[in-house]
């Protein structure tokens, strides 16, 4: 593990300790992450006599669902479902079989939180039929579509999805196609020695009381698996910067993007395809929080600069989740990061002429060629609609991001070879100021500018 200075090591330290202290978990453990690579490692408390270390296990509740989003993912790259599927296409005989997989996936499909039935988290679970025979037309609290609703039942329903395509549990399916590739060996459906056992903290008192732990059966792909420190690591460094054998670049940028909003108009929480979305003091994060009795456990994640944060706690409640971000902050305090080196890039001379302004009427924008023959179209110096570009093998490109996204840009060259104007999905942009030359829509006053 490369290292932090010793004054940020103390200083996460410190921040690790604050917390396990003041709120009182049996045992904490954290680790922070740079560029993909684990470069700190703390912990505090004992679990079951010893101090935690990365290979102790603890169970990571939630967190089991992004692997179940990317199995889902990963489906749907292979041609196997679409997102827009109703979920009756894939599982019939439930009475929630028009709510789409991407609404299951976001948390927008409407269905009631929690499987009918005792407290799922704390008693043994059934297998999908009897869970699926005990829904009824109470399993939909709101229109599919309206809001964000977090469901678990979703990820069960979701993970029996995934088994009837694979024709394996949700469990095996997850070893197989995500654990394995990254090599995440200690992460379990049920706990392997070394792991931390699951206590209630009195409020009152400091006493524990031994929480029960089970196959939760058909309820399994929404919070069974147990992990360590250095796998959750493995699957943070994913989560921020991918791995093709796992799954395609685009897909999980896919993930990552906002499907539904929590907090309304402060929008600093929000949900992808099966991933939690924080936006934090210009960071925009990607994880998922877990919660089970007796287990606590975060894991966020930076694309930008591939920072991330884990936490893991055996307390049914109590943890603060400030933490994970507070180690992040701490980090950028002590250690800011160093901007990438800029090198040059080679690029196309016919690339080349395409550069610098063009004008969508009398608005000047910005084209810059990107690596890979890519390209950014930004209005200059105003706010506008930016987007960048992926370079098709037809010579188009693609829009990616922005009001542009999906949309096609094409270059139309003159008679002689040069550039004469950017086609873009109807809007025409001209080397100058509504060119008369160009094929403005609606044509150019003949009189000119006066």
């Amino acid at each position: 593990m490369a290292a932090v200075l010793e004054g940020t090591a103390r200083a996460l330290l410190r921040r690790v300790a604050i917390e396990q202290a003041e709120t009182r978990m049996p045992s904490l453990a954290a680790m922070v992450l740079r560029e993909g690579e684990p470069v700190w490692f703390g912990a505090r408390g004992r679990a079951e006599g010893a101090a935690p270390t990365t290979a102790t296990q603890y169970r990571i509740g939630s967190i089991t669902k992004t692997m179940v989003a990317v199995l889902v993912m990963r489906l749907r790259d292979e041609g196997l479902l679409d997102l827009n599927d109703p979920l009756a296409k894939h599982v019939a005989a439930t009475p929630v079989g028009d709510v789409t997989i991407a609404q299951l996936l976001s948390h927008t499909g409407g269905l009631t939180a929690e499987p009918p039935g005792g407290w799922w988290e704390r008693t043994p679970g059934v297998e999908m039929d009897a869970l699926a025979g005990a829904l009824d037309v109470q399993t939909a609290r709101h229109r599919p579509g309206r809001r964000f609703h977090y469901s678990n039942l979703g990820f069960a329903l979701l993970g029996e999805l995934v088994a009837r395509h694979r024709g394996v549990g949700w469990a095996e399916a997850v070893r197989s196609e995500i654990l394995e590739p990254l090599g995440m060996r200690d992460t379990t459906t049920r706990p392997r020695e070394p792991y931390a056992r699951g206590y209630a903290v009195h409020p009152w008192a400091d006493v524990l009381l031994p929480e029960p732990e089970h196959d939760a059966g058909a309820m399994a792909p929404a919070g069974q698996l147990w992990s360590t420190p250095a796998d959750l690591a493995r699957w943070a460094a994913f989560l921020s910067g991918g791995k093709e054998a796992v799954l395609r670049g685009a897909t999980l940028a896919e993930m990552r993007e906002p499907a539904a909003v929590e907090d309304g108009d402060t929008w600093s929480v929000g949900h992808g395809l099966g991933v939690q979305l924080l936006r934090h003091r210009g960071r925009r994060l990607v994880g998922h929080g877990g919660s089970m009795p007796g287990f606590l456990a975060v894991v966020w994640a930076d694309p930008a600069d591939r920072a991330s944060v884990l936490v893991m706690a055996n307390a049914t409640s109590g943890l603060r989740a400030s933490v994970a971000t507070d180690l992040l902050d701490i980090l950028d305090t002590h250690e800011p990061p160093l901007p990438r080196e800029w090198a040059p890039s080679p690029a196309d001379a016919d690339l080349l002429e395409t550069t610098g302004p063009w004008y969508w009427g009398p608005a000047a924008y910005l084209l810059r060629l990107l690596p890979g023959r890519d390209v950014s179209l930004a209005p200059v110096g105003v706010p506008g609609r930016s987007s960048r570009f992926a370079a098709q093998a037809d010579g188009t490109w693609l829009g990616l991001d922005g009001y542009y996204a999906g949309e096609t840009l094409r270059l139309v060259r003159r008679p002689d070879g040069s550039p004469g104007h950017l086609d873009l999905n109807t809007f025409v942009f001209t080397r100058e100021p509504y060119d008369p030359a160009a094929p403005v829509p609606g044509g150019v006053d003949a009189s000119g500018w006066r």
